[in-house]
């Protein structure tokens, strides 16, 4: 009994100090490690988000960006830290959510290791296609690649990004076959769509707008459920038959799996009444991305039904997991 009593009184001990821990947070420094190389969306959000709570917590944010193997190391490394809040993720769907399905060791488990606190924007892509096709929508796209199944290609990030499986998605939805060239990034497959070594890309909003305004490239569909302010004459590909399709990159906050319930609201509310300003709405916006919003029960829910969509997506094209 006396060694049950030490126990418990330990124990005691310390849920009390993790209390009193999470009730002072922060008292020093928050890293927020972003799994990519810097200049990309999750940086960019993950550096609004560092600036956020620098000026609503009174303590320095630093971004880490730790690239590379599509950002599973840099996800592995938060989710060994210590489970204090000092150390946050930039989550992105490549490491949380596709590669589960498509990597046949995992160092971690999405869902089990990782609590999520805030999603703070979406971004939809256009379904662009090099000029020369004979296509103007995705009804004329779908006609013309059942018409020569397999001899269309398209161009993605690399193997398990988003990019790749949103166009199986659309692919498998719409009944064709497409072949697929994979690159090292959006900059590399976008210039060989301009060229016309390959006929099909997603690219985000951001990315195409200029090229569309240019005449370089031509967008049949959106990948978003509602059309994009940035071209809001644009019809998503759901308006265009392919009615189930809807693809998002996103960014978010993450820490590890164990944080202080008391941390997380403290994290969640500074980022979420931020994101609310007009000046935040207007942010994310006017950059193409939809701002989010949802909070650490609504994000994990939606990570879920990610990583369930994803898995049907990469059975169905028939991807090895490598």
């Amino acid at each position: 009994m006396p060694t049950l009593s030490r126990f418990l009184a330990a124990g005691c001990c310390a849920l009390l100090a993790l209390g009193a821990s999470a009730q002072n947070y922060p008292t020093k420094a928050i890293r927020i490690i972003v799994p990519f190389v810097p200049g990309g969306p999750t940086d960019i959000q993950a550096r609004w988000a560092g600036q956020q709570l620098n000026a609503a917590l009174g303590q320095p944010v630093i971004v880490e960006n730790r690239g590379g193997a599509g950002g599973m190391p840099g996800t592995e490394a938060v989710v060994k830290s210590a489970p204090d809040g000092y150390t946050l993720l930039a989550g992105n769907p490549g490491p949380l959510t596709i590669a589960p399905s498509v990597r046949s060791q995992m160092p971690y488990d999405t869902l089990r290791d990782l609590a999520p606190i805030f999603l703070i924007a979406k971004t939809a892509s256009c379904l662009c296609i090099h000029p020369s096709l004979p296509v103007k929508s995705v009804k004329d796209f779908v006609a013309l690649a059942k018409a020569q199944p397999g001899k269309i290609n398209y161009g993605s990030p690399g193997v398990g990004t988003v990019g790749h499986l949103a166009t199986e998605l659309f692919a498998t939805q719409a009944g064709i076959k497409l072949n697929h060239i994979p690159y090292k990034g959006a900059a590399q497959y976008t210039i060989d769509l301009i060229a016309g070594h390959i006929e099909l890309a997603i690219i985000q909003f951001a990315g195409c707008a200029p090229l569309l305004q240019q005449g370089k490239l031509r967008a049949i569909g959106a990948t978003s459920r509602q059309r994009s302010r940035l071209l809001p004459d644009l019809p998503t590909i759901a308006e265009q038959g392919i009615t189930n399709f809807e693809s998002y990159n996103w960014n978010g906050v993450l820490a590890p799996a164990g944080t202080p319930k008391p941390i997380i609201a403290r994290i969640h509310d500074v980022l979420a009444k931020q994101l609310a300003t007009p000046e935040g709405q207007e942010l994310f916006l006017g950059q193409g991305h939809e701002p989010g919003g949802e909070g650490p029960e609504e994000y994990a829910a939606f990570i879920r039904a990610e990583i369930e969509k994803w898995a049907k997506v990469a059975k169905a094209a028939g991807i090895p997991k490598q």
